[in-house]
Formats: C-alpha cells, sequence, structure tokens
C-alpha cells in the first residue's frame, strides 16, 4: 500500500478540516487520534472513500508514512504537545519533522524546536488562523522554526494555504524557532483589536442612535463595501441579521460574557516585555474581563445608575463618523501590532519580512481584508518603516478620519458609553506626534525620590544628571537602566 505524504494527531474540527483540505489536494493523509473512537468515526464518515489512513496506535502511524517523515499536531496547547513530542521521539528517525498546528506560545515553540533538534529530528511551531472554515477551505499559515524543514514542508503548507487574487499562497517562512508562533500571536492580538472596535461602535450604535439590530445590519453591510471591507465586518453584518426562532434578533439574547483562550494576553505580557505601547490590543483584554464581571456590573448599574441620552443630531453622518474612528482606530492597533513584530525581530534575531506577512493575512484568516493590500505595500516601499502611521497612505487616512474620530470618542466619554479600543488608539496618535510629552516631570519624580537620574535637552543624549533636590541628599546617584 501506497505510504501517506503527512500524518496528522488530533481529529478535532480543525484536524479534520485540515486533513479534508490536504487530501483535496491530492495528498495522502495518515491520521490518529488518541481517542481512537473517533478516528473510526472520521473514517467511515467524512473521510470515507477518500485517500486518507486510519491508525489506532503512534507506532501504527509512523510505519504509514513516507521518510522523511512529516508528523503534524493538532492538539491542545501546552503539557500535551510537550507529551505527545517525547512519545514520538523514540518512533522517529534523523530528518524527520513534527509540525506544531496549534496554538502555543511561541517561547514553548523556540524551547521545542532547540529539544528536538538535539534528537537529530526538525520542528515547525506554525500558526493556522481561519478556524474551521479556513482549516477547510484555506488557512493563512504561518511557518517557524527549523529551517531545513522548510524546503520539505512548503509545497505541503503551501499547496492547503489560502491564496491571494493572484494566487499568492498565505503561507511564507517567517523564521527559526518561535517566529512563527509569535508572528501568529500578534494576529490573534490584532484580532482582540478587531473585535473590540466593531463591538464598541456596535455599542455606539445600538445605545446612543437606538439602531435596531436590521438597522445596524445595513450599516455593517455597507461598510463592508468601503476601507473596512474585512470577514469580521461581514460576518458582524451577518450575526445583526440572525433571527432568533421566535423572529427576534439572535445577538440580543447573547449574554455580554466574552471569553478568551489566552493569546491576547500572550501579546500584551510580549509588549511589555518588549517596551512597546500596545495599548489598543491591551485594552482589548481588559475589555474581555470587564466583560466577564457580569453579575458585578448588573449590581453597579443598580447602586451606581446611569441613563444614556439619545442622540439628536444626524444619524447618518454620525454613523460616518463611527465608520472613521473605527478606521483610524484599527490603522492604530496594526500599527502597534507591527511594531511589537519590530521590536521581538531585533530581540530574538529574526529576519522578518513584514510586508509578506500583511500578505500572509490577507487570505484565510480572522483578520483578513482588503486594508491588509495596504499595509503589504507600505513595507515594500519602506522595508525600514519604523512605525505603519508614518507611511503616506495611512498618514492621509488618519488626518482625514481625526475630525469624526475625536467626535465620536468626545460623544462616548460625555455619555457614559464605554469606548477603551477607541479612545487609547487616539490617545496613542496624539502621544505618538507629541514632540515634547510631560515625561520631562516623570523623570525629574523619579530622580528627586530615587536619584534615578534624567537626560538634558540641552546635551547630548546618553549623558545622565542627577540633582541634590532638597540640599540632603548628597550627590550619589542611581545606576541608569530600563526594564
Amino acid at each position: 500500500m501506497k505510504k501517506a505524504d503527512i500524518g496528522l494527531i488530533g481529529l478535532a474540527v480543525m484536524g479534520e478540516n485540515l486533513v479534508i483540505n490536504m487530501e483535496s489536494k491530492g495528498l495522502r493523509v495518515a491520521v490518529f487520534n488518541r481517542n481512537t473512537e473517533r478516528v473510526t468515526n472520521f473514517i467511515e464518515g467524512r473521510a470515507a472513500g477518500r485517500n486518507i489512513i486510519g491508525t489506532y496506535s503512534l507506532q501504527e502511524l509512523v510505519q504509514a508514512l513516507e521518510k522523511p517523515r512529516i508528523v503534524m499536531l493538532m492538539i491542545r496547547a501546552g503539557k500535551p504537545v510537550d507529551d505527545m513530542i517525547d512519545q514520538l521521539i523514540p518512533l522517529l528517525e534523523p530528518g524527520d519533522i513534527i509540525i506544531d498546528g496549534g496554538n502555543s506560545n511561541y517561547n514553548d515553540t523556540a524551547r521545542r524546536c532547540e529539544y528536538v533538534e538535539s534528537k537529530g529530528l526538525l520542528y515547525i511551531g506554525t500558526g493556522v488562523s481561519g478556524g474551521e472554515e479556513g482549516a477547510l477551505l484555506g488557512p493563512s499559515i504561518m511557518p517557524g522554526g527549523s529551517p531545513e524543514a522548510w524546503p520539505r514542508v512548503k509545497p505541503i503548507l503551501q499547496a492547503i494555504a489560502a491564496k491571494v487574487d493572484d494566487g499568492t499562497p498565505c503561507c511564507q517562512w517567517v523564521g527559526r524557532g518561535g517566529a512563527g508562533h509569535f508572528v501568529k500571536m500578534v494576529h490573534n492580538g490584532i484580532e482582540y483589536g478587531d473585535m473590540q472596535l466593531i463591538s464598541e461602535a456596535y455599542h455606539l450604535m445600538r445605545d446612543y442612535l437606538g439602531l435596531t439590530a436590521d438597522e445596524m445590519h445595513e450599516v455593517f453591510a455597507e461598510w463592508n463595501k468601503s476601507e473596512l471591507d474585512s470577514y469580521l465586518i461581514e460576518i458582524t453584518a451577518d450575526i445583526l441579521a440572525y433571527k432568533d426562532e421566535d423572529g427576534t434578533p439572535l445577538v440580543d439574547r447573547i449574554l455580554d460574557a466574552a471569553g478568551q483562550k489566552g493569546t491576547g494576553k500572550w501579546t500584551a505580557e510580549a509588549a511589555l516585555n518588549e517596551g512597546i505601547p500596545l495599548t489598543l490590543i491591551t485594552e482589548a483584554v481588559f475589555a474581555r474581563c470587564l466583560s466577564f464581571l457580569k453579575d458585578e456590573r448588573v449590581y453597579a448599574s443598580e447602586v451606581l445608575p446611569h441613563k444614556v441620552r439619545k442622540y439628536e443630531g444626524d444619524r447618518r453622518a454620525f454613523i460616518e463618523q463611527i465608520r472613521r474612528a473605527l478606521y483610524a482606530s484599527k490603522i492604530i492597533s496594526y500599527a502597534q501590532g507591527f511594531s511589537l513584530m519590530r521590536a521581538a525581530a531585533k530581540t530574538y534575531g529574526w529576519d522578518l519580512n513584514y510586508s509578506e506577512i500583511a500578505l500572509m493575512w490577507r487570505g484565510g484568516c480572522i483578520i483578513r481584508s482588503v486594508f491588509l493590500g495596504q499595509i503589504s505595500k507600505a513595507f515594500r516601499e519602506d522595508p525600514d518603516l519604523s512605525n505603519l502611521i508614518l507611511a503616506p497612505y495611512f498618514r492621509e487616512a488618519l488626518t482625514e478620519s481625526l475630525e469624526g474620530w475625536r467626535k465620536v470618542c468626545s460623544e462616548a466619554v460625555l455619555n457614559g458609553i464605554p469606548v477603551p479600543a477607541m479612545t487609547s488608539a487616539l490617545s496613542y496618535f496624539d502621544g505618538y506626534r507629541c514632540a515634547n510629552l510631560p515625561a520631562n516631570l516623570l523623570q525629574a519624580q523619579r530622580d528627586y525620590f530615587g536619584a534615578h537620574t534624567y537626560e538634558r535637552v540641552d546635551r547630548p543624549r546618553g549623558e545622565f544628571f542627577h540633582t541634590n533636590w532638597t540640599g540632603r541628599g548628597g550627590e550619589t546617584a542611581s545606576t541608569t537602566y530600563n526594564v
């Protein structure tokens, strides 16, 4: 019997759909699942009549593969991945490849890559984005790890990946070690930001403008024909049009307590470690945390009551201002995300291609949008671009949106409607283009109470000074460093 081109472990929704995707591209796939009943159900169900081999042990899976073997894991991140790697290593031979396609932390991926390579094997940690539909029809795939493995897996991963209009696959090599999972983590952080921004626009239209779900469906459907054309805007329009069994909007009956699986938090943690102001995505994470305090919020609404007054102006004009505020804030979110990747690339020695990363996100993934084409173009024209908002296209877009952006944030604050992502984006924009921030006072305070020193505007950068502010502190200064 002809052996399989690739083996896949983990037949949950993403795993199953990736297998069907692979087989549809002419690949022969061997599958295994810890719960072997799931293997039987899959082989006798969706996989029936397809070029898919069911196996019932890791030994059987490995024996079913062509050499050098490729084994892809689609299992829960964390300890299960480490355990599976340890079980596979004795069964594999030098040059064989293990791929982790789950949402693993990039630090774990870097560690695993070194460990697997020390055993004579090769390792790839890859982000796979697009949900179950993307896995089936073509996801965005962000591989990193052992560079020697890329030529072997490239034909497979690019075959199953989404394609942009010119046929370019949404899958390119990202970098060594944990680079692939880092880029996927930032993708997920941006996803948090996009979803929060859309939710804030919805909140304003629902509570301040008094629009019905059907009216908001029309708004989002129209926005999807503008610069905001994207998967998340598209599905938001669909969600708002969806009716429950009694004909009322289903969205109105969904509890306002958002869940999360940790990748947004990891992105914020990485930003803190790199010293990058990832304000919007961090606010999006905190917004989910706040939403989960449902019982506390209900009680607070009773003891700290507030009634939102209805907007009395031109609703259509204000909807356009909300659109502009959403678009401007979205630009900031992506600018912060790419700044984080640039900082991490320096820390870990990755040679990231930001234009290609933007193209990888153009199709298949959750944040796919027309907008990403402009990001790719900006980095293609200036690979050393320090911040996305400095590119001509985005400078102009932010300038044109600024009045509406300020108007929306002002109205929200004045009327007690929380828009943490939009307001944090505006504050970042104002702070980034402010030549003289009040950090001079802050630094003076640090020197006053802790002798932490300061630089002077009339001296070269890198020279540090300490003042004996009270006459009692002496001239001894603290060591100068930044965490």
